[in-house]
């Protein structure tokens, strides 16, 4: 095969993958909502079932640090009119959206949004929302809420943190079924709300979105290649020729890293 039948090849599987890309794959969806007020609004009233409510600020692929820890990327982290912070987080995959992951979410977005010598009741009511693809709860319901309570009166703790997980399998006629059908969706066309269709639209088919979303598959790509190569060697099995063919890495790359794993 020749150099240009591989860029032609590479060039196909890219828009492939963009046009299988639905919300709930975190890339798509941080992209979708960069900056997009509107979408992230819909998502809060909706989930939240709280319509008033009025986005200030979005951003997505935002990194919170813990300078004596392990630090977060939040997919979307959002700001509304009251000061009220938001954390939307997609998972596909259930392990990756455990209670104790909730947890350090809601707790890293504390420790990073009380500024130095404010009183703790200053402290911003936080929402930490995971959209997982299966019902990783596993009671068959739309939508979990998980609050802390005084164990011997039932009563709200109200401490200001709140975690939700929505079950995106949980597809019917509420807004927040309509919801997880159009987060589950391949085809903008098929999609309940405009705003959602519109902005999955132009990054799976107009021309300019289609160029950014295809650097962002480059590199994902190029990061999968370099996963694969590591866990080949590490493995110790493989010889050099067997990694750089399977992976599809450069031999540049593989004794890059096989220098980076020395060091390590």
């Amino acid at each position: 095969m020749n150099s240009t039948n591989i860029q032609s090849d590479k060039h196909e599987k890219v828009l492939k993958r963009i046009k299988n890309f639905k919300l709930l794959d975190d890339t798509f969806m941080t992209k979708c909502f960069e900056e997009n007020i509107e979408a992230t609004e819909l998502v809060l009233q909706i989930v939240l079932d709280k319509p008033d409510i009025k986005v200030e600020k979005v951003i997505t692929q935002y990194s919170m640090k813990n300078i004596k820890g392990h630090s977060l990327m939040l997919d979307v982290f959002a700001t509304d009119s009251t000061g009220k912070k938001h954390n939307i987080e997609i998972q596909r995959a259930d392990k990756g959206a455990g209670a104790k992951r909730a947890r350090y979410h809601s707790s890293l977005i504390d420790s990073n949004i009380l500024p130095t010598g404010f009183e703790f009741e200053k402290l911003a009511e936080t929402y930490v929302i995971f959209i997982t693809e299966n019902d990783v709860i596993g009671r068959n319901k739309p939508i979990y809420h998980i609050e802390r309570c005084i164990k011997e009166t039932g009563e709200y703790f109200n401490d200001g943190s709140h975690i939700i997980y929505v079950n995106a399998s949980y597809v019917d006629d509420t807004s927040l079924g309509k919801l997880m059908h159009d987060f589950s969706c391949i085809n903008p066309e098929d999609m309940n709300y405009k705003i959602l269709a519109t902005t999955a639209k132009y990054y799976k088919e107009n021309k300019e979105g289609i160029r950014t979303m295809s650097r962002i598959v480059e590199e994902l790509i190029n990061e999968e290649k370099l996963e694969v190569a590591i866990r080949m060697i590490k493995a110790g099995k493989y010889s050099k020729t067997d990694v750089l063919e399977i992976s599809q890495i450069t031999e540049e790359e593989y004794m890059q890293l096989q220098d980076e794993l020395v060091l390590a």
